[in-house]
């Protein structure tokens, strides 16, 4: 054996070769994430896709709108809009109690054009708000086919009754709809011109009597200056002009009946106009029948 032959079977008796680590494939953040929706890895490029296409054509929309650009170019940027996909063909209606939800979707699909540009969500807000019962609308767009449309109604409070004529009114005294005698609700009915406009303070003045508050079951607006309050056993309260009179009174009047139990008794009418005295009403005494007439 030559020398060389030993110095290389030397080296191949020596340590073992070691081998390369083998690389591991590091999965991503994003990747983890698309494992674990529901949906195919297909279907989410396909969404983001889609997403892009929107975000592109809006901004395609907004650039034309606010840089002056013609009304053609804008047309066609939203009839571009519209062709993609992006059209109002779904309505979500919420908060909606006492209106009819249909004519809801009547009104916010009016709009001559569907395209999603196109939509003029203040005129829908305004058409929404012509109806009495909505106090509010908000209306936001959601692609690529769907107008949401959250509704604020107003709360029926009391009932106003001038020149014959029902209607329902909330605490502002905004008319809601008008309303035939046998549906009236278990709400007060306030009577007179323009009662209605007063009956925020007539709800703060009963705050100052919260024990007689209960029993009120209306009030007439009387000379377009003062108060006459009526409770359900039959009684008739006039109180003074002014603000403050009228809350000394009444506060006055609740504390009367809760010692001597006022209401209830057979008076007719409570007159409190002069502070210095109370005058009562009684009801007229029923006249005999003569037997031999």
């Amino acid at each position: 054996m030559t020398a060389t032959q030993k110095r290389t079977n030397r080296k191949a008796k020596g340590k073992p070769r070691k081998q390369a680590k083998r690389k591991v494939k590091q999965v991503s953040i994003f990747d983890k994430m698309l494992r674990a929706m529901p949906v195919t890895e297909a279907q989410v490029q396909k969404g983001l896709t889609w997403g892009l296409v929107g975000v592109f054509l809006l901004g395609a929309y907004s650039v034309a709108h606010y840089s002056g650009i013609n009304e053609r170019i804008k047309s066609e940027v939203a009839s571009a809009v519209g062709d993609a996909g992006f059209e109002v063909k779904r309505v979500e209606v919420s908060g909606v109690n006492r209106i009819d939800e249909l004519k809801v979707y009547e009104i916010t699909l009016a709009q001559k054009d569907r395209s999603m540009l196109l939509v003029d969500i203040d005129e829908v807000r305004d058409d929404l708000l012509a109806n009495g019962w909505i106090k509010d609308a908000r209306i936001s767009r959601r692609l690529p086919d769907t107008l949401v449309v959250d509704i604020i109604e107003r709360e029926p409070v009391a009932v106003w009754q001038h020149k014959g004529k029902l209607s329902l009114i909330d605490k502002t005294g905004y008319p809601l709809e008008e309303i035939a005698k046998e549906e009236i609700p278990d709400l007060p009915v306030v009577v007179g011109k323009k009662a209605n406009l007063q009956f925020t303070e007539l709800d703060a003045l009963l705050d100052v009597a919260p024990a007689l508050r209960p029993m009120v079951t209306g009030a007439t607006w009387i000379g377009n200056r003062r108060w006459d309050i009526e409770f359900d056993s039959g009684e008739t309260l006039a109180l003074p002009e002014g603000e403050e009179t009228a809350s000394a009174a009444l506060l006055n009047f609740a504390r009367m009946d809760g010692v001597n139990r006022l209401l209830g008794r057979g008076v007719v009418h409570f007159d409190l106009r002069d502070a210095e005295r109370a005058y009562l009403r009684m009801p007229p005494k029923p006249v005999p029948v003569d037997p031999d007439s």
